[in-house]
């Protein structure tokens, strides 16, 4: 979505907001397709003393499977993203500087997307605790102990030996 900034380049303490739906659903984050409905984009473009300030949130409930107990879940998203806007770049190090099209134009779809597949979070669990599956019999942890026997650490095996020669004695 192009985005005109023309209208405030030459007037400080001016503001364009804006508001978008932008569709993820096709977007892979490790094989799954969190983001089935559209991510409501708000904003708003400030010129402040002749800097072009860019401050955008997006938000959506993404459909997660949690990757320790596999349970399907809903969960509330946002993310914020904020840049300067210049016309041309003078200072080649600075990256929180994006460069407008033409001019005048900004992508902001581009720009939110980037922002969202960015802050997406790499491990979705249904809770901080989740004790996830047993990795014996695949039990869900959550719901109480599996009935798996507990095998010693192979590291300690020879101290098992040790135990059991002495109960022997």
């Amino acid at each position: 979505m192009r985005f005109s900034v023309k209208t405030i380049l030459n007037t400080p303490g001016k503001e364009l907001p804006f508001q978008f739906a932008m569709d993820l659903s096709q977007v892979n984050f490790g094989g799954r397709y969190p983001v089935s409905d559209p991510v409501t984009v708000t904003g708003s473009v400030r010129n402040t003393a002749g800097i072009l300030e860019l401050s955008l949130t997006a938000q959506t409930v993404l459909n997660c499977t949690c990757d320790r107990c596999l349970k399907p879940f809903r969960r509330e998203k946002q993310i914020s993203f904020s840049c300067l806007l210049a016309q041309e770049k003078q200072n080649e190090e600075n990256e929180e500087i994006v460069l407008l099209e033409d001019g005048e134009f900004v992508d902001l779809e581009d720009l939110a997307r980037t922002a969202w597949i960015l802050e997406m979070d790499t491990k979705l669990l249904c809770s901080e605790d989740c004790r996830g599956l047993c990795p014996r019999c695949g039990a869900d942890l959550n719901l109480g102990p599996c009935s798996c026997k507990k095998e010693p650490d192979p590291r300690l095996a020879v101290l098992a030996k040790l135990l059991e020669n002495k109960n022997r004695e």
